[in-house]
């Protein structure tokens, strides 16, 4: 009898397990979208369990949940009253109506048959620090519970709208919150609902090309608003970070940050704290021959300023600095020499990106400012540098100016013009960054910079720089709108070795972390345009999360991207991520070097001169009241008398027996005798010789 009933039982198992499958994907690309949080399907309830309760329903809790989600839901009678109040403590703490109606359908996120996609799960590394779980919410959902209860939960939205729904808002076009019918008006922003099927098409087309996404990997946490990260090119491999307050701090190979900053200028740079608002430490460039010089320049913004004339906010400088003779992790703070200074009435489009170009020339980017025509009339001196690119030759031997002009910028010889100028009609240059490798053997500098656009203020583009362009009306390299409200945020031309089929891109971004690549053709010579995939799962084990602060780039050529909360709270929320190809080795064979340790100065003008400077070509300019090759000599006018000394400016050194400012006057005091004999002549100059040694030690 038993073996009569058993190809019974086997078709009745057949037809079970086809009737959950058929169930699994039933109006979904699929069963492996329907998962609890703890990773288990869904429960389908039965029918004596399910009641026919509207979202509205009085009540609320299980009751209400199981009106959201009567079919498949993930809470069971024993589990959902836990589910329910697991945030009770926060999401119970305001009486206003509409904003705890939002809050009671958010309670029921976790019965949704979606709950692990509408989460972030632990084993992708998406959980950023948060004082509330909360869902994936739909954008207008998003806004709507922002505006709905902001002010009505203490210490949770203190933030901006944007900020806020960059978290918590679905970005990627997956599942979000609310994914249940609701009264409200309906599009793809404000319900999952109506955004399935544009869903289920980019998940198509997301894992055909899965295996082209780059990971990310957090290389250094902890620091204060980074807005840039540069090498030295000494063959130490040290990364030095800039925070926008005004520190510059070293991260070496071995994975540390030195507990002595490289460069403090915190109390001469006038940083913003305001959205939007650019002012701060703003670039570092190092001399191409930094290892044998010790030059460095930087810009940043101040109030600290010497202008007594015309209307300004705030003063943008240029100032080189040299790496103090004894440690090479520190500048000298003495060193200082003023480059450049540009008066400023705004607080945006401020620019002020260095770098030099393989012609060893320095490049200065300057943005509008904002400034208008009436504003021009208003404004003198350096504001006719605005909106360009500067080009510096500061190689120069001359002691009493900073820089020459390069005989090759195109306003050389030009009365109408600032010499200085190689390009301009620039409005807000995000970053700009030149190839060192161009792949053009007809263009033997390429610059490109992200900007925004004159005529249409919510467009971005990204330009080449030439030589005399004007581009307000040069036509742009790409000119598209961005992916949401962040500006642009221009990227560096990858050359690093680890990574083979990023080599040659130009690296960009927006804020809000949505990322593109530029690759010129061999062939035709065009930029083509590719967003870069930055994968979350499988072999990549970082997640990246806040806003895009900046871009870096290693000796080794590598591209690393910056990113920080703009909340008040949480001051040290930098992060420093590293771009990694999960095809390649993290370090290749071919692509490993040695550090080199850093060195100190060994130039015969960074050993020899003394009150004075050296040039980058290395000539020592001697300070007011010295002289000689390397200014040891000092001078005095009008020179010392009857064998005085000069030992400083202006001040002598006099025999015994001599005062005054020249040694001019005859001490009375002292009783000379006019036939002293040769010993007391020789005790006098002995004594002599040894204050005059004492005192130069």
């Amino acid at each position: 009898m038993m073996l009569k009933m058993l190809p019974f039982k086997l078709l009745l198992v057949a037809v079970v397990l086809c009737f959950f499958e058929g169930d699994a994907k039933f109006g979904e690309s699929g069963a492996r979208r329907r998962r609890c949080l703890n990773g288990t399907p869904p429960r389908r309830l039965k029918k004596r369990d399910r009641r026919v309760l509207s979202p509205e329903a009085p009540g609320g809790g299980e009751a209400m949940c199981r009106g959201l989600y009567p079919r498949l839901s993930c809470c069971s009678r024993a589990d959902a009253q836990g589910l329910l109040h697991a945030e009770a403590k926060i999401l119970s703490v305001t009486n206003n109506t509409e904003c705890a109606k939002l809050l009671e359908e958010i309670k029921c996120a976790h019965c949704s048959p979606h709950a692990q996609n509408l989460f972030h799960s632990p084993e992708k590394g998406e959980t950023p620090e948060r004082e509330l779980t909360l869902p994936y919410l739909c954008k207008d959902y998003c806004k709507e519970f922002y505006y709905t209860c902001r002010g009505h939960i203490p210490g949770f939205l203190q933030t901006t709208a944007d900020e806020f729904c960059f978290y918590y808002a679905r970005k990627d076009g997956g599942v979000c919150f609310p994914d249940f019918p609701r009264k409200q008006v309906r599009g793809p922003a404000s319900n999952s609902l109506d955004h399935m099927e544009e869903y289920d098409k980019e998940e198509e087309i997301s894992r055909k090309h899965k295996h082209n996404c780059f990971c990310i990997q957090e290389v250094v946490s902890g620091l204060r608003q980074p807005v840039g990260a540069v090498h030295c090119g000494d063959g130490s491999h040290r990364l030095f970070i800039l925070e926008k307050e005004g520190y510059v701090k070293i991260f070496s190979p071995e994975g540390n940050i030195l507990k002595e900053p490289f460069l403090d200028i915190h109390k001469l740079v006038q940083s913003g704290i305001k959205g939007g608002d650019e002012r701060g430490l703003l670039s570092l460039a190092f001399h191409p021959n930094y290892k044998k010089n010790g030059k460095l320049y930087v810009s940043y913004t101040t109030n600290q300023e010497r202008w007594a004339i015309g209307p300004h906010d705030h003063i943008l400088r240029v100032v080189e600095y040299t790496v103090s003779r004894k440690n090479p992790h520190q500048v000298d703070m003495r060193t200082a020499r003023v480059f450049l200074e540009v008066a400023e009435l705004h607080r945006k489009h401020l620019g002020g990106q260095l770098l030099f170009g393989p012609d060893g020339f320095l490049y200065i980017f300057l943005g509008d400012g904002m400034i208008t025509l009436d504003d021009m009339e208003e404004m003198d001196g350096l504001s006719d540098f605005t909106g360009s690119v500067l080009r510096l030759d500061v190689n120069t031997d001359l002691c009493n100016v900073p820089y020459s002009i390069p005989r090759s910028n195109p306003h050389f010889n030009s009365t109408n013009q600032p010499p200085e100028i190689f390009a301009h009609g620039l409005h807000n240059p995000g970053r700009c960054a030149v190839d060192r490798h161009p792949t053009d053997v007809n263009i033997n500098l390429t610059i490109l910079c992200s900007d925004s656009n004159a005529k249409n203020r919510s467009s971005a583009r990204i330009l080449q720089i030439i030589k005399g362009k004007d581009y307000e009306s040069e036509p742009s390299l790409l000119e598209f709108k961005p992916f949401s409200s962040g500006s642009l945020v221009g990227g560096f031309v990858y050359r690093g070795c680890q990574s083979e089929r990023l080599y040659g891109s130009y690296v960009f971004g927006d804020r809000n972390g949505n990322f593109l690549t530029l690759q010129q053709s061999p062939a035709t010579k065009q930029w083509q345009e590719k967003p870069l995939c930055l994968g979350n799962t499988g072999s990549c084990r970082g997640f990246f999360s806040g806003p895009v602060l900046g871009f870096g780039e290693d000796e080794l050529g590598e591209i690393y991207i910056l990113s920080s909360s703009k909340s008040m709270t949480q001051p040290h929320s930098g992060k420093l991520y590293k771009i990694i190809d999960p095809k390649r080795p993290l370090v290749p064979e071919e692509c490993k070097r040695t550090a080199q340790s850093a060195q100190i100065l060994t130039s015969e003008c960074s050993r020899h001169c003394r009150n004075g400077h050296c040039t980058p070509t290395g000539k020592c300019c001697c300070n007011q009241g010295w002289e000689g090759e390397f200014c040891r000599t000092a001078k005095c006018d009008p020179a010392c008398r009857h064998g005085g000394v000069c030992v400083r400016p202006n001040k002598c050194l006099c025999k015994k027996g001599y005062l005054g400012p020249q040694c001019e006057q005859v001490d009375r005091n002292i009783r000379r005798v006019t036939r002293a004999g040769i010993l007391d002549q020789i005790l006098d100059m002995t004594s002599y010789l040894l204050d005059l040694t004492s005192y130069i030690v």
